[in-house]
């Protein structure tokens, strides 16, 4: 039987590192009934913490999805890591979820991470609402999170809760539209909450509060703003209402607080999910087109009578078989149905479907529009490929993938496991996309590359511990990459004659440079052939050999960024040409125009978030300039100081236990990747002597 798609959420739990979120997700799932016991991140206990490698270091690594059940709606709840090193895995998770909760802490406030966490909710339209954790820390202040929603991620954030105190005077909570106080029992570990009448002294406070959300929600909701005007009875009703109308239009964010830890609003929290996050029809349909290249724009909207489509969101390496995520959209899937990869124009077989829990299977017979569930059989779909009807083809948005801005060098001890080391890095990139590899034919060596130190080092963990390889490693080092900065054109030649047929291709191709916006792709192919010059079927092996030649630069071999490739003209012979004389031909082309087009070297730049002591803000400013940082901000926080600046890479290493050491310990840092910029002359000297 189909689920009620009015009563579904399929949302994420998804802020900075140690804000709390999977101490939020555990005490969901409590409360909710989905577990007996609640599993703590410090005892490495958490459900939703399930691999070995979370459990040791009490941190999120990969994304884990449950389904629970709270007044009469069915949840699919998707926990998300906070360390920067894993973004690929909140990315992948936002884009196909229908809402989200960012996860604040009350002392920490807005964070590094909670930007780019907040930013790629915004890139793909998701709805959220916000909670202010741990409000019973010393130093939690409310006002000041609600505040820095507004200024720094450029939120809307509408209260309707305030705290009862806090830090240790934290007793509980007001809801603001009902006008009523939630208190918990701590001996019950908070499992009693009682609703009481607003205490008198919080009485005037709330009447300001509510006023002001009135104000705030009317100026998003015409219907709301009519009633306000003409001064008529606006009931709690219409508040709620005209809330989640602005919420799903990503107007304006509920903020709500409470203290995970102590299992403090978590249960309004629940309600507040299923008042004003949606369900998968009250999303915007689905868009997609009809191939990889283009065609017609289609939309697929969330009906089970519709023909199936499905986008593959995440890869889980199992024994028994390969666990590929999906989020289906439309339609209705059965087990042992055939389906379309319509991105490799390939067919697969769906053998079965789980339902997950985080490392729990439930075994299902069909799955149908709005749910998230992890199916087997496939062998060739990797992650961001779109699923769907053999008869009805459509291809979605893929996933935006960050480039990694860090390598490593890596090496099995024995010649005997080389091969157990290729097919180990392959499976470890079919589940982690942030994740790359390359052979250095010169050197001998493979470099692998990722998002961070700690991305790495998880890596190599895993080779050694679960897959059972011996590898030396070597120093992490930046991932550089190369550019141009002029523009060029150059003709490109591969024509072979041996005694049989021959190799003909000829192409004429510009190379400029060009900013890609946001979550597009760094690499452009335009066609701008006329008269048929070049077969329409060549046309794909053109761009395949500019790719390809773009995957070494010309200074000293790095990837290239940013640029645009036309194709103006060329020439074909209707017995010699091939696929294969096309893409080498646009190889040497590229190449050639790329030396000519003002290659420069292109260095990872970080965002960095630093918590100092008042008192030791002259040696970290100091130490940062040293650093060829720039900082953009500084702000105030009690007596301590919160510097934001950007800072290449490659002056960060030992950055943490530098900042300890002229802090006595008392300065926090965070850093995430912001851009690629281009490397100072002495920067790019010091590359070339190193390569």
């Amino acid at each position: 039987m189909a689920k009620d798609l009015n009563k579904v959420r399929n949302i994420g739990i998804a802020a900075h590192i140690d804000a709390g979120k999977t101490t939020v997700t555990e005490r969901v799932l409590f409360f909710a009934g989905r577990t007996y016991k609640i599993g703590e991140v410090h005892d490495g206990t958490a459900v939703m913490d399930y691999l070995s490698e979370e459990q040791e270091r009490g941190i999120t690594i990969t994304s884990a999805a449950t389904s629970l059940h709270w007044r009469k709606h069915t949840l699919t709840l998707i926990d998300t890591p906070g360390h920067v090193d894993f973004t690929v895995e909140v990315e992948r998770a936002l884009r196909v979820l229908d809402g989200a909760v960012a996860v604040f802490c009350a002392v920490g406030g807005v964070e590094a991470q909670s930007e780019t966490v907040w930013h790629q909710a915004d890139r793909y339209h998701v709805p959220r609402m916000c909670f202010v954790n741990k409000m019973d820390r010393a130093g939690a202040d409310f006002e000041t999170v609600v505040a820095e929603i507004a200024q720094r991620l450029g939120g809307n954030p509408v209260v309707i809760q305030l705290p009862m105190g806090a830090g240790d005077d934290f007793v509980g909570q007001i809801d603001i539209i009902r006008r009523r106080a939630f208190y918990y029992d701590p001996e019950e570990i908070a499992t009693k909450l009682r609703v009481e009448d607003v205490p008198e002294e919080y009485r005037e406070q709330v009447e300001v509060a509510r006023h002001e959300l009135i104000e705030k929600v009317a100026e998003c909701d015409d219907r709301l703003m009519k009633k306000y005007v003409h001064e008529e009875d606006i009931s709690e009703k219409d508040i709620v209402a005209a809330l989640r109308r602005g919420t799903l239009d990503n107007r304006l964010q509920p903020v709500l607080c409470g203290s995970a830890l102590k299992h403090v609003g978590v249960r309004p929290l629940l309600d507040a999910v299923v008042d004003y996050l949606p369900s998968p029809l009250e999303v915007r349909p689905v868009r997609g087109h009809e191939s990889v290249s283009g065609g017609e724009s289609m939309e697929r909207p969330a009906d089970p009578e519709e023909p199936f489509a499905a986008l593959l969101f995440k890869v889980t390496a199992d024994p028994h078989g390969d666990l590929h995520f999906i989020r289906v959209y439309s339609g209705t899937l059965k087990a042992g149905t055939r389906v379309l990869n319509s991105t490799q124009n390939k067919k697969e077989n769906i053998t079965r479907i789980w339902e997950m829990h985080a490392k729990e299977r439930i075994r299902r017979d069909e799955v149908t529009a709005g749910e998230i569930v992890a199916v087997v059989g496939l062998k060739d779909s990797i992650t961001g490929d779109t699923l769907c009807d053999t008869r009805h083809p459509i291809v979605l948005e893929r996933l935006h993938l960050p480039e990694p801005v860090i390598t490593m060098s890596i090496e099995p001890r024995t010649n005997a496991e080389k091969d157990r080391l290729v097919e180990a890095m392959r499976s470890l990139r079919k589940e982690d996309p942030s994740f790359g590899y390359r052979f250095d034919s010169e050197t001998g060596q493979t470099q692998i590359s990722g998002m961070g130190e700690l991305h790495l080092e998880v890596i190599r963990n895993r080779l050694v511990r679960d897959m059972g390889l011996e590898v030396r490693v070597g120093r992490p080092s930046v991932a550089y990459k190369e550019t141009i900065r002029s523009a060029a054109e150059t003709r490109g030649s591969f024509i072979r004659q041996t005694g049989g047929r021959g190799q003909y291709g000829v192409v004429e191709l510009r190379v400029e440079p060009f900013e890609p916006e946001e979550g597009e792709d760094p690499f452009i192919f335009e066609d701008k052939t006329k008269g048929g010059v070049i077969p329409r079927e060549f046309i794909p092996s053109v761009e395949e050999g500019a790719r390809d030649a773009a995957s070494t630069g010309p200074l000293a071999g790095f990837p290239m960024l940013n640029i645009r490739v036309s194709l103006l003209d060329g020439k074909h012979h209707p017995v010699d040409s091939s696929e294969i004389a096309f893409q080498q031909a646009a190889a040497i082309a590229f190449a050639d125009a790329a030396q000519k087009a003002s290659p420069v070297f292109l260095e990872p730049i970080m965002r960095l978030q630093v918590m100092t002591p008042e008192e030791y803000l002259g040696p970290v400013t100091g130490d940062l300039q040293a650093r060829r940082a720039e900082i953009k901000q500084m702000q105030q926080r009690g007596n301590q100081r919160l510097l934001l600046a950007e800072v290449p890479l490659a002056e960060m290493f030992g950055y943490s236990t530098q900042l300890r050491s002229v802090t006595q310990g008392r300065a926090t840092s965070t850093m995430e990747p912001l851009r690629y910029a281009p490397a100072p002359q002495q920067v790019a000297e010091k590359i070339m002597r190193f390569v």
